[in-house]
């Protein structure tokens, strides 16, 4: 039972931090059809600015709950300054342009941006453990856990509420089943697409940062740290279905827990699993477990 529950929670775990920055390449690639590999990128620069201004303010001798807000601090201002830069410098041009086309310049901004974290923040690995230290440990069902994991499985949780609730009920949630729905149309009808792309670009971008700088205290942030987390979204978002949020949830969740079976269980395996199940689930469903219907244009 110790070992079933520990599996469980690390599953949990991995599978919210994953969610985190699989919700945001997921929502952009619903609306604007774009496979952004530059999420990355963003999931990088989030951890190296929430670890670097935690560390500053450490120095200062600011109390440690100072990098919370920190944390969220950091995701935003990477989001809105990166997003911002690559939607309106690169992809705007781009949108009636071939999908691989597409692909390969968001590829090359993300090589672009891995070479700018050397300029600006060294080959130093970055430590930035106050937040995690502050929490401490709690037990559960007699196994000592670190509290700060248990905050990133109600942050995950809380965005996924938050996300149905913003497309369901909402105003803004219906602009965006229209752009989704037909470009053309919305466009005709007097909506501003162009507003609408930005803002989404610019969300997804800050929930690949916010990943990035709330995973940044439980390891050490260093270069090619964005590396690993855009192949494993890629595989989330592909199980669950391109577009899909539910569909990012049960991947996350499909990838989290049989990785941590893997790695208690199965190590060497640990990485075979994961692709596994993604041709697994290919094999059966193409477009992933939950998929949004397509539009039929006669």
């Amino acid at each position: 039972m110790d070992t079933a529950l520990t599996i469980l929670l690390d599953g949990l775990v991995f599978s919210s931090y994953l969610f985190i920055v699989s919700l945001g390449l997921t929502i952009i690639f619903g609306v604007m059809k774009i496979l952004n590999v530059t999420h990355g990128s963003f999931y990088a620069w989030g951890a190296y600015a929430a670890a670097f201004f935690i560390g500053l303010a450490a120095n200062a001798g600011w109390p440690d709950w100072v990098g919370f807000l920190i944390i969220f601090a950091s995701a935003i201002l990477v989001g809105v300054v990166l997003g911002l830069i690559l939607e309106r410098g690169i992809l705007q041009f781009m949108y009636h342009r071939d999908e691989v086309l597409i692909v390969l310049a968001t590829f090359g901004t993300f090589l672009v941006l891995e070479d700018v974290i050397l300029l600006v923040f060294g080959v130093d690995p970055y430590f930035a453990f106050q937040p995690m230290q502050l929490l401490g440990a709690v037990e559960l069902g007699g196994i000592a856990r670190d509290a700060y994991g248990l905050t990133l499985i109600g942050l995950a949780v809380t965005l996924a509420l938050g996300c149905w609730l913003a497309l369901k009920r909402t105003r803004w949630g219906k602009l965006l089943s229209a752009v989704i729905f037909d470009r053309e149309l919305s466009m005709s009808m007097g909506l501003n697409v162009t507003r609408v792309y930005i803002v989404t670009f610019v969300l997804g971008a800050i929930l690949g940062a916010l990943g990035g700088a709330y995973i940044a205290p439980t390891v050490s942030v260093a270069p090619g740290f964005g590396v690993d987390v855009i192949v494993l979204s890629f595989a989330v978002v592909v199980i669950g279905g391109m577009g899909s949020v539910p569909g990012a949830m049960i991947g996350a969740l499909a990838v989290g827990i049989v990785r941590a079976l893997a790695v208690h269980k199965f190590p060497q395996f640990e990485l075979f699993v994961i692709y596994a199940v993604m041709a697994t689930v290919l094999v059966f469903r193409p477009e992933g477990l939950f998929a949004p219907v397509k539009a039929r244009k006669i």
